[in-house]
């Protein structure tokens, strides 16, 4: 039960063949997609190409990068758009301290109201965390004590304390092409102790095409080649993995009733 757990079908270079794009993972065994919005403007198509796909899901949400635009978004337009059948996760969003495309205190706030959605829906939210492990620590705890709300760090590329933070928390992990990067050396070590319940894949694609694929534009049937390096790693089969992958995202995501 092979699910990439994050990607953008909408997105540039996937978008113009998506169709192509869905059946080259479809063939190999890729059995579902969480298609992930950015900008409130990408809601409605992402939402449509799940409503065309039966194996697609999607979230609403804004990346941090784009909290500037969206600093007055409030809690109803999220919670308007999770009425959606098809809508089963809240996100991206988090904090982005590498690039600074938006204020950091506009990020802190919008990341607040995400959170402040996911519990009350009960969708999982789904955390872009870079350069800001302290303050994305400090908020998720001051905000689980508020009440507890489930949630994902995606495309896991923090230190291997910031991991086992999140995960004491509750939170679950989940890992993209960068795992099978030569220098990930510390990320590999920390793919090896995520707990069995807690571990997703995912693309990111059109970003980060794993090994064998660097350089290409990535799509979600390489999520196959992170499982399989994930798998060698913790010293699974890669249909152990996929099992374990998949029962965790039916877990997590449980409104798209995979």
């Amino acid at each position: 039960m092979l699910i990439d757990s994050h990607c953008h079908l909408n997105y540039k270079g996937i978008v113009e063949r998506q169709g192509e794009v869905l059946a080259a993972a479809r063939a190999r065994g890729v059995r579902g997609f969480l298609n992930i919005s950015t900008r409130r403007s990408e809601w409605d198509d992402i939402i449509a190409t799940a409503e065309r796909e039966d194996d697609v899901w999607a979230s609403v949400g804004i990346h941090p990068h784009e909290a500037d635009h969206h600093a007055d978004l409030g809690e109803e337009a999220l919670l308007a758009a999770t009425e959606h059948p098809k809508v089963v996760a809240i996100g991206e969003t988090g904090l982005d301290y590498y690039y600074d495309h938006s204020d950091r205190e506009v990020q802190k706030s919008l990341f607040r109201v995400h959170i402040g959605v996911a519990r009350k829906t009960g969708l999982p939210l789904i955390i872009h965390t870079r350069d800001a492990e302290e303050d994305t620590l400090a908020i998720l705890s001051e905000e689980m004590e508020k009440g507890a709300f489930p949630a994902l760090i995606h495309c896991f590329t923090a230190s291997q304390a910031f991991g086992e933070a999140v995960l004491a928390l509750g939170l679950s992990i989940s890992l993209s092409g960068i795992v099978t990067f030569k220098n990930a050396k510390d990320l590999q070590e920390t793919a090896k102790i995520v707990p069995e319940d807690r571990i997703l894949v995912e693309t990111d694609s059109p970003f980060l095409a794993p090994v064998p694929h660097r350089g290409k534009t990535c799509e979600p049937a390489f999520v196959a080649d992170t499982l399989n390096f994930v798998a060698d790693l913790r010293g699974v089969t890669p249909d152990e993995l996929a099992e374990t992958t998949g029962r965790n995202f039916a877990a997590l995501f449980s409104k798209a009733q995979v």
